[in-house]
């Protein structure tokens, strides 16, 4: 199987708790090679843009808010089936029905506040990652 390369986002309430550490080891352990990595702090023009698939949802402003409530760490995975992978590591968007062992479940705090973020397909986490890295970034 070809390596793939997935989007993620450890937010602001990981961050904030100091769990960045704990989450990239579980990222790793799962198979999954981190390539680019760097912390930032998002301004609300730039959230608005990277949730607008949520812009007619009645969270989207609340998501913005938090999302540009404290710096987060944006990565790209990289492994075999990362895509995937890293949704099985990551567990349910909702902490409450995340399985055992998951990040989410691990260290979420309520379904706004579930630590991470992810891409759902190869198509979106190539759009995602252009938001914030360039091909230069990303060191395989």
């Amino acid at each position: 199987m070809p390596l793939e390369r997935t989007f993620s986002i450890i937010k602001p309430d990981a961050v904030e708790r100091n769990k960045i550490g704990e989450i990239t080891a579980m990222l790793e352990a799962a198979g999954l090679r981190i390539v680019a990595s760097k912390r930032i702090l998002l301004n609300h023009d730039k959230a608005a843009e990277f949730y607008a698939v949520h812009s007619d949802k009645p969270f989207f402003k609340s998501l913005c808010d938090f999302m540009c409530s404290g710096p987060i760490v944006v990565q790209v995975l990289e492994g075999d089936n990362a895509v995937q992978r890293n949704r099985d590591v990551m567990g349910a968007t909702n902490p409450e029905e995340a399985s055992e062992g998951t990040i989410r479940k691990e260290f979420a705090l309520s379904l706004e506040k579930n630590s991470v973020h992810g891409s759902d397909s190869l198509k979106n986490a190539e759009i995602e990652i252009s938001h914030f890295f360039t091909q230069e970034d990303i060191i395989s």
